[in-house]
């Protein structure tokens, strides 16, 4: 009997393939094959209140279909395999549908596999179930929230604020956190506060002190002369031991990795960004080859999970682990459990398990010499979280000083690792080792000696901004989101330039986002709500769950959804007006404004008043108007009036063109010292946003063009006396401009 078995990646063909042999042909669908269309919206509600959902074939799947359709009527059994999640499983539905067409129903079976090993796929081939519906109609629930959001309220966007700007549902709560944080910080007001240490000395030995408690009450000191108050009159003052309290502390060992903790933990200790350590983490899971280089191998389980839950198999493989390669001491008598926060242990990612090495007798150390650096530092990473969850709690031992003297109450704590328990394996990202010395015989009653005394101005803090590790905590706070969709929505802010990254790489929101943000705020304050996005997200769960089903959370959506969309789209076009005259009719105020260029700064009476401006913010939020740089006049004339030429900045950068601007528009142009082959006009030098070409001169009846530089050398194909030359990242290419020759090569 041949049977097909179908997944979703074909990095993870060569591994399966190696496990089932001959006996199974492997395909891969290359992701989803189908979706809602790319030009429309896709989705109808007729006047029953159905919802119909519009798929087509993506672009170049068509091919993938065909011979996956072509491959399954030559088979006696069909298994669907795509990953576990709500993505996977509508890519087994979609490329279902498409087998059901030539193939009974009945022999085309879904299966899923938390790991790639042989155990658990010969199980999961054992145990075939049908497509879970439940998770399809939350996956497509999702996907026409998002189609919703963004196709009906981009468009908007780009009549009140700049052409190609998008709106998503997550994405833009996304932003507005990180708007919201940039505010706090700009309104933050530092207030100064002073703390006082004491150093104090016992024998031979000095040690320090903080000032805790003044007449036995927390206190405030302001400012240097209150503090100044205080010091002389600790000067004054005879101390003592007055109580020492002796007890031990544990530090508990952390869980194994979910999708969000793996992601901090992979940005905070190995510098990796949210995408690349799924992008790692994808690696690692589909398998890649040790010492046989032609038998790749599955290193840990799905990357994509809300679960703390861990296989009883796996948590017995790692106890004996642990009970072989270290003392006794270090296994507890019973396996740690762990349960996430908020009771979600049912949410979207229903059966998983947590991220975790398939086998924990695979070490990183046995790794090290097969793997790239990267994939070799984040196996470890998870290999070590994994073995130390297992493991028994760090022990201290921790002595609580009090020192009185007159009205003054000064503590110190002092800590000391007395069994290090799972940090011998792991130590997070928190974890510093601090020791505080103290006497050795230091004794309650003990009187002190006072050495010196140290005041320190402080000043109250504004909140940092975000980083990749700490919006994603925020976002899973929230309950914004899930796992696998942090990576594209950290990637979406800053590719639609709504943010950019600071000198720490942390996260600032542009003018654009700024505006972005509190025009939707302003207009759709539902869906900027991060309670509302939290509450749909738990709804999403609900429908996969079974508890509620995807028409009627859609339509509850929709029906507020269009009534606010419709106020938004007929309110007025109001620009984001600040505090600042404007300099040159010095009557109205400045607003901010984008155009193709980005933001800059224009009058509010405009078009009486055509004052414009860039700018520039200070770390504090103000705005500063950025001087224009003055056009340079040249000894050159210009070629069509007579009048001098001058050199300009413009949005690509310096030019030049005539000073009798707007009368004369002569630009003066670059030319190439080869003749357009199409009409034999010249080639002159254009720049555009992927960079510069050669375009004729006779454009746009003539449209021929060189991109990149111009290489004299003929074309090998059809002749052409010249080729173009781009210089990419991954090398130079050169290409044929003659549009019938699809010469192309790469050095």
């Amino acid at each position: 009997m041949k049977r097909l078995l179908i997944v979703e990646s074909p990095a993870k063909i060569k591994t399966i393939s190696k496990i089932l042999g001959n006996d199974f042909k492997i395909m891969s669908t290359v992701g989803h094959i189908m979706d809602l269309p790319p030009k429309k919206i896709g989705v109808t509600i007729n006047k029953k209140g159905a919802i119909a959902l519009d798929y087509v074939v993506m672009k170049n799947k068509e091919q993938v279909i065909s011979e996956i359709v072509k491959a399954a009527q030559k088979c006696d059994e069909v298994l669907l395999a795509p990953d576990p999640d709500r993505e996977g499983e509508i890519i087994a539905w979609h490329i279902g549908q498409e087998i059901a067409k030539v193939l009974d129903p009945k022999k085309i079976r879904r299966i899923t596999f938390n790991e790639i090993t042989k155990e658990a796929i010969l199980d999961a081939i054992s145990h075939p179930s049908d497509v879970n519906m439940q998770r399809v109609a939350a996956q497509q629930a999702r996907r026409v929230l998002d189609r919703w959001v963004g196709y009906e309220v981009s468009p908007i966007l780009w009549r009140k604020i700049t052409r190609g700007l998008s709106a998503g549902r997550v994405q833009s709560v996304a932003l507005k956190l990180v708007c919201d944080r940039e505010t706090a910080i700009r309104d933050f007001k530092p207030e100064e506060f002073w703390s006082i240490d004491g150093k104090f000395k016992h024998g031979k030995e000095n040690f320090i002190a903080e000032l805790a408690l003044i007449d036995n009450k927390k206190f405030e000191l302001k400012n240097e002369a209150e503090t100044k108050l205080v010091v002389d009159q600790i000067k004054k003052a005879s101390f003592k031991v007055d109580t020492i309290q002796d007890k031990k502390r544990t530090k508990n060992p952390v869980a194994p990795f979910m999708t969000s903790t793996l992601q901090q933990a992979a940005y905070n200790q190995l510098g990796f960004s949210v995408k690349k350590t799924m992008q790692v983490a994808q690696k690692l899971y589909e398998g890649m080859p040790l010492k046989d280089l032609d038998t790749p191998v599955a290193l840990i389980t799905y990357m994509r999970t809300d679960s703390l839950r861990v296989a009883d198999s796996a948590i017995s493989n790692v106890r004996k682990y642990i009970g072989k390669n270290f003392d006794k001491e270090y296994l507890p008598s019973t396996p740690n459990v762990y349960a996430k926060g908020k009771a979600k242990a049912v949410n979207a990612q229903d059966a998983h398990e947590a991220i975790r090495p398939i086998s924990v007798d695979i070490s990183p150390e046995e790794v090290a010499k097969y793997l790239p650096k990267d994939s070799y530092k984040l196996y470890e990473l998870i290999w070590k979280r994994f073995v130390a969850s297992q493991m028994k709690p760090a022990l201290y031992a921790q002595r609580t000083v009090t020192i009185i003297g007159d009205k003054f109450t000064f503590k110190i704590v002092g800590s000391t690792l007395i069994f290090d328990g799972f940090l011998k394996v792991y130590k997070d990202e928190d974890e510093e080792d601090k020791k505080t010395k103290l006497p050795k015989d230091l004794a309650e009653q003990a009187p002190l000696g006072l050495e010196k005394v140290d005041p320190k101005q402080h000043f109250t803090q504004a909140p940092p901004r975000y980083t990749e590790a700490s919006l994603v905590k925020e976002l899973e706070k929230e309950g914004i989101g899930r796992p696998s969709t942090y990576a594209s929505i950290l990637s979406t802010i800053q590719t639609r330039a709504y943010t950019e990254l600071d000198d720490k790489k942390r996260f600032m929101p542009t003018e654009l986002g700024f505006a972005v943000t509190n025009l939707l705020a302003k207009n759709l304050p539902k869906i900027m709500n991060t309670k509302f996005t939290a509450h749909m997200e738990d709804d999403l769960d609900k429908i996969s769950q079974g508890e509620l089903e995807r028409d009627v959370l859609l339509k509850d959506f929709y029906s507020n959804f269009k009534d606010d969309l419709k106020k938004f789209s007929e309110s007025e076009n109001i620009a984001r007006e600040i505090d600042m005259p404007c300099p040159q009719c010095k009557k109205h105020n400045l607003s901010i404004r984008f155009g193709k260029a980005g933001e800059f700064l224009g009058c509010t009476n405009y078009p009486e008043c055509n004052f414009t401006s860039n700018f520039t913010r200070t770390d504090d939020g103000k705005i500063e108007l950025k001087a224009t740089a003055e056009p340079v006049l040249l000894e050159e004339t210009c070629p069509k009036c007579g009048k001098q030429l001058r050199e300009m900045v413009g949005k690509y950068g310096k030019f030049i063109s005539c000073s009798g601007y707007p009368d004369c528009k002569y630009i003066k142009q670059d030319k190439a010292d080869v003749k357009c082959t199409s009409c034999q006009s010249d080639l002159v030098k254009r720049r555009w946003i992927g960079g510069q070409f050669w375009g004729c001169a006779g454009y746009p009846k003539c449209n021929f063009a060189v991109f990149g530089d111009i290489a004299k050398v003929p074309c090998p194909e059809c002749k052409h006396p010249y080729m173009g030359s781009r210089q990419l990242k991954t090398g130079t290419v050169i290409t044929c401009p003659n549009k019938a020759c699809k010469y192309k090569y790469k050095k």
